[in-house]
Formats: structure tokens, C-alpha cells, sequence
């Protein structure tokens, strides 16, 4: 049953990893746009979802018509879990994934996320809540473990796959190390040797020499990119393009990086509206302008301007006033 699951997962090796606040409708539909395969959604905590809250559904419904994006819920209550992940697979996801990685103080000190790990046999039971619920292929991620002294990622992996995980993602750290440090890629091979389902490495991959020294150090089948992603949308297809012989993507120049900028920027001002949209935008923008080697004086303007028309009159000229002050 989980063989025949995981092959309804998105045949992809590279994948999105959820990020809080980033990975949204309008950031996901552009990394899809460059040729990526998976993608996931941001957490959205299963008892919102449940009852109806309009933030949790507003980033939820990104991923319940898309073939290629997982669902990712987090909760504490087996009861909510699997309720949350019925109404999901009513409303069209494809593939749900369980957050039992988050290091977060709000998720942790709610018993979610990450805090999972110090009770394996509950972390059980909300896994097993959630595959007996759906006929939907049903992924975890997670991290090593909680601290250095109980790295019992292994045997979650273990026992996950027994109730019906169909895929694990694992951050090479611990829960204590925040994302402080190196990922420790090595350790996720005593995950790797202890199932059978396809297991995918994560944390601190942020180019193809980053992916394959992770898959030679982890045996993982597979890489999960999250903040190499921040500012350069096109790097899922381009590490899969040079790993594994997929299609190449056409990585944006000059106008063509402008224009991408104020395409994306625009598609968070219509989903989240003209106000919060910008305040959304802001972080894109500086990470595309880190890309870009944009010109302090340049970035602070960006930045500030709340006027969304002449930030997207600053984004579409980028390139020539970034020339200029080169010059």
C-alpha cells in the first residue's frame, strides 16, 4: 500500500521545501513556472483548517487543485488531524504532508511541530490518525531529532513507514540547533537504512554541488530546497537540470529578471491584496535584489516606497539603474 502511494508523489527529486510567510500561491506557482515538480505549502495548523479560518484557508487553498503541491499540515490532536486531512482531500490536494520539524517556540510550546519527537508514540498516532483518514499519498517531514542526546529520527522513520508514510523529508538538524550550524547530511543515512520508502535530505542546499555532496553523505534519493530557494525561484529545475539531466531552465537577465520580479510582485499584490500584499513583497524584493547586486541607495527606495505603482515603475527600470551605478 505505501509502495503504491508513494508512486502517486510527484516524480521529482528536487523539491520545495514549506517555509512560513514564503512559500505561498503566488512564490510556488512562479518556482513551478521555472519547471519544478513538487512544491509544498506553507504549515497551516489542522485545527484552522477545521474550523474554516480564513488565514489557514487562504494559504491552504494554493495546493488543493495543484498536482504537483502537498498540503502541509501540523497539529498536536490526532481528532483534528485526520479531520483537517479529510476536508483537504475533499477540497482537491494531491498529496498531505505532516510537520513534525518545525523548531518554532509558538509551534513547539504548542506540542506541534518539532516537540513531536519527545513522544514517538503519540507522534504515532497523529501519522496514523491522518493515513487511515484519506486514500491520499501522506509524507512527514522532520528533523534528526530533538536534541543531540535523542536522535530518533531513525526510528520515527521506522515506525512512520509501518503506518503508512509514503515519504520522509529530514533536516539534518536537531530541534535545539534551530538552523544554527551546518546540516549534518551524514546523519540522515542511519534514516535512509532503516526504511524502505524514498527519503529526501534537507537543510543548508543551496546549489547542485550542495545537492550532490547531500546525496553522497545521506543516501537520500532525493533534496529539499528551502531558503536556497529565497530570490532565485529557477534553482529547483537547475539543480535537478544539472543532477539529473532534466530540462534546463531558463534563468532570467536584465529585463527578463525585472520583468519576473514585477510579475511576482504583482501576483502578491492581487492574491493578498494591494496593502498587505506589499508588506508581504518585501523580503522577495530584497532577496531578488541581493541576486541582483542592486545598489544600496537603489534598495532602500524599493524597500520603502509605499506607493505600489512606483515600486513596480522601480522594479521595471532595475536593471538600467542598476547598470548606471555600476558604471
Amino acid at each position: 500500500m505505501t509502495e503504491h502511494l508513494s508512486e502517486m508523489i510527484p516524480n521529482s527529486p528536487v523539491a520545495l521545501a514549506p517555509l512560513a510567510g514564503i512559500t505561498d500561491a503566488p512564490f510556488r506557482d512562479l518556482v513551478s513556472r521555472f519547471g519544478a515538480g513538487f512544491v509544498v505549502s506553507e504549515m497551516v495548523a489542522s485545527h484552522e483548517i477545521v474550523n474554516a479560518g480564513r488565514d489557514a484557508r487562504a494559504r491552504a487553498e494554493l495546493g488543493f487543485q495543484s498536482a504537483n503541491t502537498a498540503v502541509q499540515l501540523a497539529g498536536r490532536d490526532p481528532k483534528w488531524m485526520a479531520e483537517a486531512a479529510r476536508m483537504v482531500e475533499d477540497l482537491g490536494a494531491a498529496v498531505i504532508d505532516i510537520n513534525m520539524g518545525c523548531p518554532a517556540k509558538k509551534v513547539v510550546g504548542g506540542l506541534s511541530g518539532s516537540a513531536l519527537m519527545r513522544d514517538l508514540d503519540h507522534a504515532l498516532r497523529m501519522i496514523e490518525a491522518v493515513t487511515s483518514a484519506v486514500s491520499l499519498p501522506v509524507t512527514l517531514k522532520t528533523r534528526l531529532g530533538w536534541d543531540d542526546d535523542s536522535l530518533n529520527a531513525p526510528e520515527l522513520a521506522q515506525r512512520a513507514e509501518g503506518a503508512g508514510i509514503a515519504r520522509l523529508v529530514i533536516h539534518g538538524r536537531t530541534r535545539c540547533q534551530f538552523y544554527k550550524g551546518r546540516a549534518d547530511w551524514a546523519a540522515i543515512r542511519a534514516v535512509k537504512e532503516a526504511v524502505s520508502v524514498p527519503v529526501f535530505a534537507n537543510g543548508d542546499i543551496c546549489s547542485a554541488a550542495d545537492a550532490r555532496m547531500a546525496l553522497e553523505a545521506s543516501g537520500a534519493e532525493g533534496v529539499m530546497i528551502g531558503r536556497g530557494a529565497q530570490g532565485r525561484p529557477w534553482i529547483l529545475q537547475q539543480i535537478a537540470h544539472e543532477l539529473w539531466g532534466a530540462e534546463q531552465p531558463e534563468i532570467p537577465q536584465g529585463a527578463d529578471f525585472c520583468d519576473m520580479v514585477s510579475e511576482h510582485y504583482e501576483a502578491m499584490l492581487v492574491f493578498y491584496g494591494d496593502l498587505h500584499g506589499s508588506r508581504v513583497a518585501r523580503k522577495h524584493l530584497g532577496w531578488y535584489m541581493d541576486e541582483a547586486a542592486t545598489p544600496a541607495a537603489l534598495r532602500k527606495l524599493i524597500l520603502t516606497e509605499r506607493d505600489t505603482a512606483v515600486v513596480l515603475r522601480l522594479i521595471r527600470d532595475l536593471d538600467l539603474q542598476t547598470e548606471r551605478a555600476a558604471a
